[in-house]
């Protein structure tokens, strides 16, 4: 997978909603990872996921589905877009509330 900050848009390319985290996330993750992987999925940047899963977040920004990204915790490890190494960033359908999450949490 690939997981590569890549020179995407930089204006936003949908809503947020709320922003919430687990505690695993906020535990696991510093601020600073966590800001900058918020600006990546807000721009379009999915991170660690699939080309299917890639292709399911352009969709649902034209359809109103939920948006799902991946981030390594720790860029210097593998991260698989799952398990160990990976926080998730998941924005509801509604828009209404963006998640931070470990895959375990989900």
């Amino acid at each position: 997978m690939d997981c590569i900050t890549r020179p995407y848009r930089s204006e936003p390319r949908f809503e947020l909603g709320q922003i919430v985290a687990t505690r695993g996330a906020l535990e696991a993750c510093s601020n600073i990872l966590m800001q900058k992987s918020l600006a990546r999925h807000l721009t379009g940047d999915w991170g660690c996921i699939c080309e299917d899963d890639k292709h399911a977040n352009e969709e649902a920004l034209i359809e109103g589905l939920r948006i799902l990204s991946a981030y390594p915790i720790d860029p210097a490890k593998p991260c698989e877009g799952f398990g160990e190494n990976t926080l998730w960033i998941i924005t509801e359908a509604d828009r209404s509330v963006t998640t931070f999450l470990l895959p375990e949490e989900y």
